[in-house]
């Protein structure tokens, strides 16, 4: 009867008030996650702008841990919402449990070579001299949670394409809340510094997953998770990479923009690391709402998919569309007025507040065309188009920001690091508008 009802529940309910309940959850699951961030850059920003600069720093290696755990938490849920509106739970549970598995092990391998790399990671990262000890301090307790991290991360999408999103905001909101409680404990209380905020952030994860853990262990999902039924067979764990593929690009492309970012900012000293690092979280906060609606949309699409309920698909993709734009500009309204006091309230120093602000401002009026863009590459992903979400991961997050750095950076110096984020994201808009229309052109016009 719980097949049947969500069954019933992802392809026969009004479309804006399903979205909107599937959407509050993974808002409130990526604000959480991100306050708990910008806690950790508040609460280390006290301590000084090397340390400021650290977390900034590590953070892109944070990113490139998600972005593993997206890949083979977007790929399995992906396959997972399609089979369950076909009505195949088996399916979904052998897709499930070979998904988890890949990330906890990938999870353990990436830690493993990380420790034994340590110095040229950091450094690889966009670490300054000044900064190097204090990232290495921070990253070593986040190297230890990365197993969890990656997992956890697969967990919360595969409840989402469930759609059991407020099962996944469970778990990540208990971790959040115990890592902002825990910054100050650690950090001052027991005079551990930037160490303490890494303690903090690693228990925190590891809690975190194992109540994302214990959703399945209790059977409150339709997908069970066994040994028994992993396959191991290169093409299922390939398919499933495949199918992830795009989130793997769009997180590990803004990593490694991030590291860019974090090295040509470097040469301005570690007040403009410290600066492009706040704004880098400002700004994904603001987008996270954004991405909490399209998280909402893509169990809906992949449900309605599979079951061959095109209308579904694409008045759920016109619904999510006017939604995360219409929210998108009433907090890009308030944070331009705010700006220069929101910079402020991670870092109270004049240079970073002055170079922040100009960043921060020009992100946020660009910020207004990325919904489309969003909306786009999880329609894709979540019908099972792996090649199209790719292009679109790959141009938005990465290959429209790297040259326009570079160039900007050489020809502008500061100013021109200050703007090429938000030429990227004018950039994409484009062409996610043309894959969309080639999409619903191509996608049959009448329910089968």
């Amino acid at each position: 009867m719980t097949r049947t009802s969500q069954y019933d529940m992802m392809t026969k309910t009004d479309m804006l008030p399903l979205i909107v309940r599937l959407s509050i959850p993974t808002i409130i699951s990526m604000l959480v996650t991100n306050i708990y961030n910008l806690a950790d850059t508040a609460f280390v920003g006290r301590l000084g702008n090397s340390q400021s600069g650290a977390v900034g720093i590590v953070f892109g290696y944070m990113s490139i841990i998600q972005a593993v755990g997206f890949m083979f938490g977007q790929g399995s849920g992906s396959i997972i919402s399609r089979k369950l509106g076909q009505k195949d739970a088996f399916s979904a549970s052998e897709t499930a449990s070979t998904g988890f598995f890949c990330a906890f092990v990938f999870g353990i391998v990436a830690a493993v070579l990380s420790f034994v790399f340590l110095d040229k990671l950091v450094m690889g990262l966009g670490s300054t001299v000044t900064i190097k000890p204090y990232a290495k301090t921070y990253i070593s307790f986040i190297l230890v949670a990365a197993p969890f991290m990656t997992s956890s991360f697969l967990l919360n999408n595969i409840l989402r394409y469930e759609g059991k999103a407020a099962l996944g905001m469970i778990g990540l909101l208990a971790g959040a809340l115990l890592n902002i409680a825990g910054d100050p404990i650690f950090m001052f209380a027991m005079h551990m510094g930037i160490a303490g905020a890494g303690l903090s952030t690693m228990l925190s994860q590891i809690i975190s997953f194992c109540i994302l853990l214990s959703m399945f262990l209790r059977g409150k999902t339709v997908s069970r998770l066994s040994w028994q039924i992993i396959i191991l067979k290169p093409s299922y764990v390939l398919n499933i990479m495949a199918t992830g593929l795009p989130s793997l690009l769009r997180q590990g492309l803004t990593s490694y923009a991030t590291v860019m970012l974090n090295t040509y900012s470097k040469a301005y000293g570690d007040e403009a690391v410290a600066a492009m690092s706040i704004v880098s979280r400002i700004v994904f906060f603001v987008f996270s709402v954004a991405i909490g609606i399209g998280q909402g949309f893509q169990p809906v699409s992949g449900f309605n998919y599979g079951a061959g309920k095109f209308k579904r698909v694409r008045q759920a993709y016109k619904i999510t569309f006017v939604l995360s734009e219409t929210l998108m500009a009433f907090f890009v309204f308030a944070v331009v007025i705010m700006s220069d006091s929101l910079i402020g309230v991670f870092r109270n120093d004049p240079t970073v507040i002055e170079i922040g602000t100009r960043a921060l401002k020009l992100q946020m009026y660009a910020v207004l065309f990325l919904p489309p863009c969003m909306v786009t590459e999880m329609l894709f992903q979540s019908t099972g188009h792996k090649v199209g979400a790719s292009v679109l991961s790959a141009l938005r997050s990465g290959l429209f920001f790297i040259p326009a750095l570079v160039i900007l950076a050489n020809l502008r110096g500061l100013s021109g690091i200050q703007e090429a984020q938000p030429l990227a994201y004018v950039l994409g808009f484009f062409p996610a508008i043309m894959f969309a229309a080639w999409f619903f052109n191509k996608m049959p016009k009448k329910d089968t």
